[in-house]
């Protein structure tokens, strides 16, 4: 992943076709090594195609994927809705126990 990284900055940058020698060099401007053989398979795999159409391809092919974000959402809620009763008398018992702790006192904080 840290390869193709640096072949979309390099990309970005204005290189449109980054050699291994270049990626090293920005993987080693940030305290990271090179695996030769991943760097070679990565620039076999992207000889001679445009980046943008890549990103493009994949932004594509992305989007067809369920992200299970929506099934999540009710169960959440529901569990969220239970436990908010019961938080909200625990609060109240709360609430409760420092005014009774009050009037132990036999004062209060403005009189």
């Amino acid at each position: 992943m840290k390869h193709l990284a640096a072949y979309l900055l390099l990309g970005l940058g204005g290189n449109t076709s980054p050699s291994a020698s270049d990626i090293k060099n920005v993987l080693s401007s940030v305290g990271a090594e090179a695996d030769d053989e991943r760097l070679a398979a990565l620039l076999k795999e992207l000889e001679g195609k445009d980046i943008n159409e890549l990103v493009a391809e994949g932004s594509s092919k992305l989007a067809s994927v369920p992200s299970g974000g929506a099934g999540a959402a009710p169960a959440a809620g529901a569990a969220a809705g239970g436990a908010a009763p019961a938080a909200a008398a625990e609060e109240k018992k709360e609430e409760k126990e420092e005014e009774e702790s009050d009037e132990d006192m036999g004062f209060g904080l403005f009189d």
